[in-house]
């Protein structure tokens, strides 16, 4: 691709393609090609003026080299970058400004006054009735304050001043509106490229394969704890399926053959085969920013707080408007007093700082279902932490398969890999895992299978009765007995590792040596945590009480509970709570769903269980448990962001009604400045809140 260079700086180019314009679809190409390159930190496309700035974080010369690699012709784009870009929003908010600048001061210099006057009285009764609908409800909101100032202005002939005024709040609207549209939909961009892995049925048996690969009427197998990645019919299998984040149920919903099930769902038990009647695209876009916006009513209280003073003084501004009249007797002074509210700011700058702290956090790989899980985050002085798959690391590994039974090491393997690859847990993927490195296939040997909670899988292969879990679900709840010739091997397992217990037909069959190391930034995260506020910082297992006693101590963790199951979890978040403490829990797995649900904010591992997400009000990174440094960050300046509007908005506005009763300020000057401020306000609040490193 030749190119022109306009402007250049060290690490960042500005070029120009050699056309006059490009199309959004060219745009988002060129975008979408210069993203897909690591030493390509930052790029912006203008569409406008075919112009491209590029940052990058490699030699000018490689920039350059990546630049003219390019081809509109050979660049494949996936489909979902275009439905879901918000560069055609973007341009039709900003044909509507300029369109509506020019017309406001066009027609005064084409239209002739007394066209002009019936042309602002003609709008005047819109004006009017906005306002009059609001009074339907019995309250007093803002849009009645615009519609006794311009009335006001109209019937004592200052048409100019009523004009100006409707044209303030015209571009005041259009403003709010694109400033809140591009916060929910760069936010739901972010979310909505993920691609996930699911699995297909197909006529030589299950395969993994990318959603982006999957058609209409491929059939998707979905188990328990996982999501239904599209929208469907049951074709076989029956589930349990959680549909609060597409209906609001609470309650989970029986789903049988023949019946419906929607992308986003989630199978809290059972097992389903569905075939697909819609795959992905606008459509996972729309329902995201569905979620979005529906996590506004998750607000704060900060938030509540401000927008319920926001509607308590519009009539202390309509008494103040019409105290100023009756003494002075000016009705310019009192047009002044009726322009200034505090609703606007309040209502607009609030959210759009909880929707940009939230877009920030997504910058992090924090995933935010809503303002009051901010807000929780930044209270809480009590953290829970699971143990297995988040203060230990993420892709734990098979030491050694010890045989009970006289098959080889290999073949036990091969038939737990068989087991467990179809469940969301570290250590399954850890079994399956090894499987693969040693180039054991593990197609399907196994027949119906029952995963129990917190404890293990029960099935059958080759007609044997077979089950693979913990210590208490093996030998306690299966009643699985040890070879007596092999009580000795038994009694010297190793203990620096953790065991995973496979047993047949009651019987011993190996135990499977994990090791399941911490991840190596928990110490300096505990520490952190501590600085932060955090006053009791908890881990809570299902391990034995040797193998916590030692994560805990490097860890730096004082209080621990082993060997604890689900409801134990739940139990001790609720006695928290009820102790008047602020409690966040942090785990990956199905068996932490039920504290996830009962914390003030449960945070779910990004890849652990879809359940444990689904469930969770946060999601942040596997890779890294700062995420959660960074999120409190994140939260603690969101709330005092939220206070210095709220202070600032009163304040400014106050003035405002002040020099509008002494007559310092005119009617248009006090709308003005105090749209201005408003949308000043509502842009300081989209920028970032942690600093620039």
């Amino acid at each position: 691709m030749r190119f022109t260079i306009k402007h250049e700086i060290k690490n960042r180019i500005r070029l120009h393609l050699p056309m006059k314009r490009m199309s959004f679809r060219e745009a988002d190409t060129f975008e979408y090609y210069l993203g897909t390159f690591p030493e390509i930190r930052e790029t912006k496309v203008y569409e406008r003026t075919a112009d491209a700035v590029i940052v990058f974080d490699c030699d000018r010369e490689r920039a350059i080299e990546i630049v003219k690699g390019f081809s509109f012709d050979t660049v494949q784009v996936p489909e979902k970058v275009f439905e879901c870009s918000g560069r055609e929003l973007s341009a039709q908010y900003y044909d509507r400004l300029v369109t509506s600048v020019l017309l406001h001061y066009g027609k005064r210099l084409i239209i002739p006054f007394d066209l002009r006057r019936l042309w602002v009285i003609a709008k005047t009764v819109k004006y009017v009735w906005r306002g009059l609908k609001t009074l339907k409800n019995r309250k007093l909101q803002v849009e009645m304050l615009d519609a006794a100032a311009i009335t006001a202005a109209v019937l004592t002939g200052d048409y100019n001043t009523a004009s100006s005024v409707m044209f303030l709040l015209k571009i005041g609207d259009i403003l709010e509106e694109w400033t809140h549209k591009r916060s929910v939909d760069d936010l739901a961009r972010r979310m909505s490229l993920n691609i996930d892995k699911v699995w297909l049925l197909t006529d030589d048996g299950e395969v993994q394969a990318d959603s982006s690969e999957v058609r209409c009427g491929d059939r998707v197998i979905v188990r328990m704890g996982n999501m239904i990645p599209f929208d469907g019919e049951v074709v076989s299998g029956e589930a349990m399926v959680n549909q609060a984040s597409m209906t609001g149920e609470s309650v989970a919903v029986h789903k049988g053959v023949g019946m419906s099930v929607f992308a986003g769902t989630v199978a809290e038990e059972g097992e389903l085969t569905v075939r697909v009647t819609q795959t992905g695209g606008c459509g996972r876009f729309d329902k995201i920013v569905k979620m979005i916006e529906e996590s506004e009513k998750l607000k704060s209280s900060l938030e509540s707080k401000a927008e319920r003073l926001a509607d308590r003084l519009v009539p202390y501004t309509l008494l103040a408007s019409g105290l100023t009249w009756a003494i002075s007797r000016n009705i310019t002074k009192a047009v002044s007093v009726l322009m200034v509210d505090y609703s606007c700011a309040l209502k607009m700058a609030m959210p759009i700082s909880v929707l940009s702290a939230i877009k920030e956090a997504s910058e992090y790989d924090i995933t935010v279902k809503g303002g009051r899980f901010l807000e929780a985050v930044a209270d809480a002085d009590t953290i829970v932490f699971d143990k297995t798959g988040t203060l230990t690391k993420a892709q734990p590994t098979v030491v050694r398969v010890v045989s009970f039974d006289g098959e080889p090491e290999d073949e036990l393997l091969r038939q737990a890999a068989c087991l467990e690859e179809h469940f969301p847990h570290s250590v399954a993927r850890a079994v399956v895992r090894a499987a693969e490195d040693k180039g054991l296939l593990h197609e399907e040997l196994h027949t119906n299978v029952e995963y129990i909670v917190a404890h293990g899988i029960a099935s059958e292969i080759n007609n044997e009765k077979a089950v693979i879990g913990s210590y208490h679900f093996v030998f306690e709840d299966e009643g699985v007995h040890i070879p007596e010739d092999k009580r000795q091997m038994f009694d010297s397992l190793p203990d620096e590792y953790s065991h995973l217990y496979f047993a047949k037909n009651g019987m011993l069959s190996a135990c499977i040596l994990i090791e399941d190391p911490m991840r190596e930034e928990v110490g300096s995260v505990v520490e952190k945590l501590r600085e932060q506020g955090f006053e009791h910082i908890v881990m809570m297992t299902g391990d034995s009480e040797r193998t916590a006693k030692k994560i805990a101590s490097e860890a730096g963790i004082d209080e621990f509970y082993a060997e604890v199951l689900p409801e134990d979890k739940a139990r001790y978040v609720e006695k928290a709570k009820s102790e008047g403490r602020h409690v966040i829990m942090v785990g990956d797995g199905i068996n932490d769903s039920p504290a996830l649900s009962a914390a003030d904010a449960g945070i779910a591992i990004s890849d652990g269980a879809e359940i444990a997400r689904q469930i969770a009000d946060i999601t942040i990174s596997s890779s890294d448990l700062e995420s959660i440094v960074t999120l409190r960050e994140i939260s603690t300046l969101l709330m005092k962001r939220i206070r210095f509007n709220y202070r600032t908005i009163v304040g400014f506005n106050t003035a405002l009604i002040g020099l509008g009763i002494i007559g310092i300020l005119p009617p248009a000057t006090s709308a003005a400045l105090h749209n201005g401020s408003t949308v000043v306000l509502g842009l300081k609040s989209m920028t970032k809140l942690l600093p620039e490193t």
